[in-house]
């Protein structure tokens, strides 16, 4: 295979990782609850999908407009919807007191 040498073929893994040796990958290096380092592959951040710690959430301007519009409660936990459960069981206390009241009228 002098000249005509083939030429490798570059091959995928799932999700589209590159073929290679996962023991080489570097640790992650975290402290375990026994008292060890994380064994498990590091991220790009340098740890592990477990302990690459938590988002700190928005800084920007932008970024906090957006999480307080996502925040937006619609559905039964809703003012709006709040506010009618509580008209409807007013209005089924006046209808209650009032059927009340004409019981008594036509009894006498």
């Amino acid at each position: 295979m002098n000249s005509m040498q083939r030429e490798k073929k570059t091959i995928l893994l799932r999700n589209s990782n590159p073929q290679g040796n996962p023991n080489n990958a570097p640790r992650c290096g975290a402290k375990t609850r026994k008292g060890t380092t994380c064994r498990a592959p590091a991220m790009a951040n340098g740890r592990c999908r477990m302990h690459g710690g938590k988002s700190t959430g928005p800084r920007t301007p932008e970024g906090l407009e957006r999480s307080k519009k996502a925040n937006l409660k619609h559905g039964y936990y809703s003012a709006g919807s709040a506010d009618m459960r509580w008209y409807i069981k007013q209005l089924l206390r006046e209808n209650q007191a009032l059927t009340e009241f004409i019981k008594e009228q036509f009894q006498q």
